[in-house]
């Protein structure tokens, strides 16, 4: 009946099967059969799985690890709550739950797409022989500024920094920094506080300081890029 109420709203086979989950040819069979005045077929038999009665357990495992814990550490646990399946399904169950988990908290951030003057990124790679080497990129370019140092003080930093934006002849929107101890005051709530020094250079040049976040790649993936180019 879900079917049939779906096709007469939308009109067409692949709306109501989109509606429905099923396949266009499923829809056309079902509403041919309702034309014709037959009786409609039974729902099939609902297949449970050997796991069913242990996914509440292994979903709450994954959401108190954050998506970390392995399928062999599980393992034992479900055999105590009256699991008796195969290792192998049973990794297929924890993949599951993974998925599921990550979907429901995704961290909501997308690929960033760049504006002409709006981020420069800055990092530090260390180099044999007690060097240094700085690199500022603009995102959106691709242009960078490199310099060697032997040192990473923030006075070394922002006078570089100064520097790029003299080679720049401009001032971008924000400055986007790994977490660098020299220019990182503290951290709130996962939130990098810059010094106070830094926080008045920024002043002084009209610019955003802005930080990656811990732990995670969308954000530290322009850094690393930044410091590979060099």
């Amino acid at each position: 009946m879900n079917i049939i109420a779906a096709y007469q709203m939308v009109g067409t086979y692949r709306g109501a099967a989109e509606i429905c989950g099923v396949t266009h040819k499923t829809v056309s069979r079902v509403i041919e059969r309702a034309e014709a005045g037959e009786p409609a077929a039974a729902a099939p038999p609902v297949r449970t799985r050997n796991f069913d009665e242990v996914t509440d357990l292994v979903y709450q495992r994954v959401d108190k690890s954050f998506g970390r814990i392995s399928a062999k550490r599980l393992l034992p646990l479900a055999r105590a709550a009256g699991y008796e399946g195969s290792p192998r399904n049973f990794r297929r169950l924890v993949a599951e739950q993974k998925r599921v988990w990550r979907r429901d908290h995704h961290r909501g951030r997308r690929p960033a797409v760049w504006t002409p003057g709006e981020y420069l990124v800055i990092d530090w790679t260390p180099l044999d022989f007690g060097l240094h080497l700085f690199c500022a990129v603009l995102a959106w370019s691709r242009w960078r500024y490199v310099a060697f140092a032997t040192d990473e003080r923030a006075t070394t930093t922002m006078g570089f920094i100064a520097d790029a934006f003299a080679a720049i002849g401009g001032v971008p929107g924000k400055v986007l920094a790994d977490r660098m101890a020299c220019l990182k005051g503290g951290v709130v709530a996962n939130v990098v506080v810059p010094t106070a020094a830094y926080v008045r250079f920024a002043s002084h040049y009209g610019f955003s300081p802005d930080f990656c976040h811990a732990s995670d790649p969308e954000s530290k993936g322009l850094a690393s890029y930044c410091a590979s180019l060099g």
